[in-house]
């Protein structure tokens, strides 16, 4: 959100610096770094919550749930790693793109870097393309079964007339992933355009998708926050802490 806010921010009041190299392609490559990070953080998130809230006896499943705590730091590298590969795939193919638009200047030429361009995007839009629908399957697979295990369980507190608080408890619970689920699904699909229609659509159109793609990491950590009552408690605790604060400023 930071360095999309000092992207925006430097485009509006100063343009032309995006026209210096090698800017254009650092902030290709940290946007491109971001998005991947924030998009498989979510798929491991909601992956680790399935493992370790859903109630499944098969073998697969069990070992998983002993070793998911010794995995999560080889997952977190995994993601880093993949996150730096596709960042400098993207800072590659923006120092190209770059190149040859400024040494294309004869109609031909530039239909000769046309083409060369498409040779280039072809791998970065497939690699990137692969990576994203590969997190949002492990996302819809962990989505589903964690649904259905707490869906049993609910069922199964129904038939034992167990108390209404765990079946509050579990129905926020399902609310909180479907929604969740369909905010990544949005952000899935606003950046699958932004990937395929990089160099077609209009400014007004790419600023409409980074607004979603942008307002994906912190709805997700509004739903996070509310719906664990702990950090719940502690964000109500910090409002009025920052209202006393901002009013003995303005009184001072």
């Amino acid at each position: 959100m930071c360095t999309a806010w000092i992207y925006n921010l430097f485009s509006v009041i100063y343009p032309q610096c995006f026209y210096v190299r090698p800017i254009p392609q650092l902030c290709a490559a940290i946007q491109s770094f971001f998005n991947s990070s924030n998009l498989w953080a979510s798929a491991f998130l909601c992956i680790f919550y399935c493992i370790k809230i859903a109630t499944f006896r098969h073998i697969f499943f069990i070992y998983l749930k002993l070793k998911i705590d010794r995995i999560v730091p080889w997952l977190l590298l995994g993601l880093l790693l993949s996150s730096l590969f596709l960042c400098t795939l993207a800072y590659d193919f923006t120092d190209k793109t770059c190149c040859q638009n400024l040494s294309s200047t004869t109609p031909g030429s530039l239909w000769e870097s046309n083409v060369r361009i498409d040779e280039h995007f072809f791998p970065v839009l497939f690699i990137s393309g692969f990576g994203i629908t590969t997190a949002f399957v492990a996302v819809i697979f962990s989505v589903l079964l964690l649904l259905f295990s707490l869906w049993r369980h609910k069922c199964k507190m129904q038939t034992n007339s167990m108390k209404d608080l765990s079946m509050d408890a579990h129905i926020k619970a399902m609310k909180s992933i479907l929604s969740f689920f369909f905010i990544y699904s949005i952000n899935f699909i606003f950046l699958v355009l932004m990937l395929i229609y990089a160099n077609k659509l209009e400014n007004s159109v790419m600023f409409f998708i980074s607004v979603f793609l942008y307002v994906f990491p912190s709805v997700h950590s509004l739903i996070l926050i509310l719906s664990n009552p702990k950090l719940k408690k502690a964000l109500l605790r910090t409002l009025p802490c920052v209202k006393c604060k901002v009013c003995v400023k303005q009184l001072t």
